[in-house]
């Protein structure tokens, strides 16, 4: 069985846009400092985050729900379907999130599925301005279904 799948992403990018409420500010900035790359992406993002980026930046973007509200699972659940590229998430350290837990899964999905992701502008920064945002880029992952595959014999 195939142990590893190499995932391609292409080179018009699937960029999610998350930001805690107290660095939704900073994503304004970062985003229009940025606004003539992102544009030649496909963008989404949690509610409020992606509503003021379309409102403020004038970027086209694809809102899901609120963070608290289902947001970072659906773009979690985006991630696995293979539709994000990659996460630019300025989460707040400093301030407690009733759907921490949420959050740290959509950290998780993107960890395993090797999605590049962004928690500061520093690394956003280094991400958007990379060589590898204009050109295809081919990265492997585990084949999760020889994993499931495995371990139902092994339970059998």
């Amino acid at each position: 069985m195939i142990k590893y799948l190499t995932m391609t992403i292409e080179k018009q990018k699937n960029i999610a846009l998350i930001a805690h409420d107290g660095k939704k500010q900073d994503m304004l900035k970062w985003c229009m400092d940025n606004k003539e790359i992102l544009q030649q992406h496909n963008l989404s993002g949690t509610g409020t985050t992606a509503r003021m980026i379309a409102d403020h930046v004038g970027l086209k973007i694809k809102g899901y729900n609120s963070g608290p509200l289902g947001g970072d699972q659906q773009i979690g659940a985006k991630i696995v379907e293979g539709n994000i590229d990659m996460v630019i998430f300025f989460s707040d350290p400093l301030a407690a999130q009733p759907h921490d837990p949420d959050v740290k899964a959509l950290l998780r999905i993107a960890q395993v599925y090797d999605i590049p992701i962004a928690n500061n502008i520093a690394t956003a920064d280094f991400m958007i301005h990379s060589t590898l945002m204009n050109e295809q880029y081919s990265h492997q992952i585990e084949n999760f279904k020889n994993t499931v595959d495995v371990r139902v014999k092994e339970m059998q």
